[in-house]
């Protein structure tokens, strides 16, 4: 008996003392990567990965995120490409977002115009992240257009919009909603 009450109160004082607690897994879905840069969604949340060259250590993985609020990664997409098209811009584009500024840099490598990432960390000139130079075709890859899963930009207010009634943007439950009315 005495044997039985020591294992229960055991058991007992490991699960009350536990450290260890399970997290609920959140999908992260791969939009695209090529080598060390790579666009990922998490709910309505974008993130680009890159491996941070500005740095001694290569194995630094830096990354910065947005909201895709008004279409704001088809937004950055065209952005990136018409500095592709046009002749390269004299200054960097600055862009500014919630936590971090990104500048959209654009140089002549070998003949043909690229495209590196420059984050300045927290707004804080003294951190700065560097990635790789990218071509045209590596950004396509990037933002999923050469494998189809740009559609995942728009998916999230659908997906939100089942789940709970408050949780989608504005824009798109009304054009959803339009349709249903003229179904009944």
């Amino acid at each position: 008996m005495r044997k039985i009450i020591l294992l229960i109160t055991c058991m007992f004082s490991i699960s009350v003392f536990s450290q260890i607690k399970v997290l609920k897994n959140e999908s992260l879905v791969e939009i695209g990567k090529d080598n060390s840069v790579g666009l990922y969604k998490k709910e309505d949340k974008f993130t680009i990965n890159y491996q941070d060259l500005n740095t001694s250590n290569l194995n630094t993985i830096r990354s910065f995120s947005f909201q895709n609020l008004n279409g704001d990664v088809s937004g950055l997409y065209k952005l990136i490409m018409e500095g592709f098209v046009t002749a390269i811009p004299d200054e960097n584009i600055i862009l500014e977002l919630p936590n971090d500024i990104i500048e959209l840099h654009y140089e002549k490598n070998y003949g043909q115009q690229t495209l590196q990432f420059i984050q300045i960390i927290n707004k804080n000139r003294k951190y700065i992240g560097k990635s790789q130079f990218l071509t045209q075709k590596q950004v396509e890859k990037i933002f999923g257009k050469t494998n189809g899963k740009y559609a995942l930009y728009e998916k999230s207010a659908v997906v939100n919009s089942k789940s709970g009634p408050n949780t989608a943007s504005t824009a798109t439950p009304r054009s959803t909603g339009g349709s249903k009315k003229s179904k009944k």
